[in-house]
């Protein structure tokens, strides 16, 4: 009979948390977000990117391993967990994706699955603690409404799955596990599938829990033993379906230290609130966005009393778990980072760098810190319950929850309105010209020059691309091979000098690339014209007789700012002499621009009057076993001035223009100077600095005489 009642009760409390998350996600989110067709709520950032990202995956043919995307990148792609797009979701519905609406998304579907298992998981969490129907109900709620899972609904959708975190905590306190190697194995393969933050957190919570029952004699050696190896192979297997080592040596961006958490998060509601005023912060401090929520922190005042008279209750609990404490409070000093910050203020230590590289895979450190913050709300909640009637504690927890969900409406009322705009199946778009829609069907891949991840007009050409069935670099990744970038930028390059373009790719260009394809001269078939503010390579456009022909064609003269003569043109950031670059340059510094490769190039319209001679204000790489630069300077083609630079040689040169230059129809109004650097050396090749950049020439300033 009492397993009866005790079954009824367990099923009551399932049934109320999961209508209590229902509830929830339709306070907070909406139904909009549940029409799978409606685009409208994630049109810019990283929402944009995940959607992007199951749109050509979805399109793709399948793969081996099934998570790559190689339609998303090209020479730079990698797979579906690098664009954010939730592996999970995008592997369930790709075998339906011909019988699914072309506008077709389930990051909705996904975050009402993450209320209702948050809840779901909550209440078998404070089920530990308490059988009461009601205190495991308000538990799971006030679960339900933490800011830092609330706050992820602004633009990481797959983020919002907190629920891996409270089912890791659920597995690792309840007493007697049943199939636990099942029920980690499948939590973790699942987290895996989602994101890699939350396979990091839940696989570091498992190995505490395996090392902790170890230690208690709970799990013998031999089987705990066979629970790592069957756990990390099967794992292991997940994270490569899903492409995490599809990017091979990864490009991976610093961050680490930047993106952390501040020590006053947990207290800083960053407009979550409408009692608790904003606490100043560094600008990467949003990453470690741990508001607690007033409510949180009502209820953790009222423990309080029952922590100091009754703390050995909560002592006896945490000794029970000593490897999980030390993995949560090593958890913490990650997420503060060595970059400690405390309001505006704070300190840093130094750290090795492999430590360095190492922690910049999880560089967003602040993000670590849920496990710590879902623990400290149970152990709150634990102490209430614990010590109190159970009337009381409901009345307490029914408050708090009150206290929560209005005050951090601040926040979330914010995230309603947003998800709630008017629902739409396309986005706008800037291409409106009857161009792209010709191009769509005579080209196959859209290519953006300078390939690189976030590239400039990502998400235009992302969604061109994706809508049209087109392959595309234009991506913004959270990771993109080394290999492929390197790829990338060569053959971009070498297109730039020749001029030969791939006849299936349309290109686009930025103003440096689209001042180098101009000067360096493109096919005859070939266009190169402004559409809709942006600059369009097409090889091959003119041999199409049904194809609208643009108006507005580049023409290379148009592309430079007049000359004056005597006039010094610096090439410091922001110089007025970088808008004559156009190819071989690296980027500018405080003091000018260095070479970078055997070669480069400059274009300078002629001056209405004679010119004479150009004056370069320069520096140059020596060291001790590269004693000399040789550089050879071509005027239209031909040899102007031959120059050997070495310490001892003043820091201007002059080159006299040849007259021939100035021969109507023979330069386009430009005159075009290539510099051609045979000793050109890396600074880590002399032994001078890590720089691995081919370097000859620095230059400071160019004058024209």
């Amino acid at each position: 009979m009492e397993t009866i009642r005790s079954n009824k009760h367990e099923l009551r409390a399932e049934v109320l948390s999961l209508i209590l998350g229902a509830i929830a996600f339709f306070l907070v989110v909406g139904p909009r977000a549940l029409d799978p067709t409606n685009l409208a709520w994630f049109e810019s950032g990283d929402s944009a990117q995940h959607y992007i990202g199951w749109l050509f995956f979805r399109q793709s043919e399948w793969s081996f391993p099934l998570g790559l995307n190689p339609n998303y990148g090209l020479e730079l792609s990698s797979s579906i967990i690098f664009s954010d797009s939730n592996p999970l979701m995008a592997l369930l519905f790709k075998p339906f994706s011909s019988w699914l609406p072309p506008s077709f998304q389930y990051f909705g579907i996904w975050l009402l699955a993450c209320f209702l298992l948050q809840a779901w998981f909550a209440q078998k969490l404070v089920g530990l603690i308490s059988d009461s129907v009601v205190l495991r109900t308000l538990g799971a709620g006030m679960f339900l409404f933490t800011p830092p899972m609330l706050w992820r609904l602004f633009a990481h959708t797959s983020l919002v799955g907190h629920f891996f975190i409270v089912a890791a905590l659920y597995l690792a306190f309840v007493p007697d596990l049943k199939r636990r190697s099942l029920a980690w194995g499948t939590t973790l393969v699942l987290a895996a599938l989602v994101h890699a933050y939350f396979l990091a957190m839940v696989g570091l919570i498992w190995f505490a829990d395996i090392l902790g029952k170890k230690r208690s004699a709970v799990l013998p050696t031999k089987k705990a033993i066979l629970e790592i190896c069957a756990i990390v192979s099967v794992t292991g297997i997940a994270c490569w379906q899903a492409g995490y080592f599809s990017v091979g040596q990864g490009v991976v961006a610093g961050g680490y230290g930047d993106f952390r958490m501040n020590l006053l998060s947990n207290f800083d509601a960053s407009g979550w609130s409408y009692v608790l005023r904003d606490i100043p912060e560094a600008w990467g401090d949003y990453e470690g966005f741990n508001y607690f929520g007033l409510g949180i922190i009502f209820l953790a005042i009222c423990a309080l009393p029952a922590l100091l008279s009754h703390g050995a209750i909560l002592s006896r609990a945490i000794g029970r778990f000593p490897i999980l404490g030390t993995l949560l409070v090593g958890l913490t000093i990650f997420a503060v980072s060595n970059n400690v910050g405390f309001g505006l203020l704070g300190f840093k230590y130094p750290l090795p760098d492999q430590v360095l590289q190492a922690a910049n895979i999880f560089r967003a450190s602040g993000r670590m810190f849920w496990p710590v913050f879902y623990t400290i709300l149970f152990a709150t909640i634990f102490l209430v319950v614990r010590v109190y009637e159970k009337r009381t504690a409901a009345l307490l927890l029914g408050l708090a929850l009150l206290i929560q969900i209005v005050d951090t409406h601040a926040g979330w009322s914010g995230i309603h309105r947003k998800l709630m705009t008017e629902p739409k199946t396309a986005w706008d778009s800037p291409l409106a010209s009857p161009f792209w829609g010709e191009a769509a069907s005579r080209y196959s891949r859209v290519r953006w020059i300078q390939p690189g991840n976030l590239s400039t007009h990502w998400l235009t050409l992302g969604d061109y691309a994706g809508t049209h069935g087109l392959a595309t670099d234009a991506v913004y990744l959270a990771r993109v091979p080394e290999s492929g970038l390197k790829e990338a930028q060569e053959k971009a390059s070498e297109a730039l000098q020749s001029g030969k373009y791939e006849v299936d790719s349309l290109y686009l260009l930025d103003s440096f690339a689209t001042r180098q394809a101009a000067t360096n001269g493109i096919a005859d078939t070939d266009v190169l014209a402004r559409i809709d503010d942006f600059t369009v390579l097409a090889p091959g456009w003119k041999n199409c007789n049904d194809c609208t022909q643009p108006r507005d064609e580049v023409k290379a003269i148009d592309l430079f700012p007049p000359l004056k003569l005597g006039e010094r043109m610096p090439l410091s950031l922001f110089g007025s002499g970088l808008a004559y670059l156009t190819g071989g340059w690296s980027s500018p510094e405080d003091w000018g621009i260095w070479s970078d490769g055997p070669q480069a190039k400059i274009a300078l319209p002629l001056p209405e009057k004679h010119a004479t001679s150009i004056s370069f204000e320069a520096q140059w790489l020596l060291g001790p076993t590269h004693p000399k630069q040789h550089v050879e300077v071509l005027i239209g083609g031909d040899l102007a001035a031959k120059i050997t630079l070495t310490a001892d040689s003043p820091n201007v040169f002059e080159v006299r223009i040849p007259d021939a230059a100035f021969e109507p129809g023979l330069s386009n109004g430009l005159l075009t100077l290539e510099f051609h650097f045979p000793d050109a050396a890396s600074p880590k090749d002399l032994g001078l600095s890590d720089d691995t950049r081919k370097m000859a020439l620095g230059l400071i300033s160019i004058t024209v005489q």
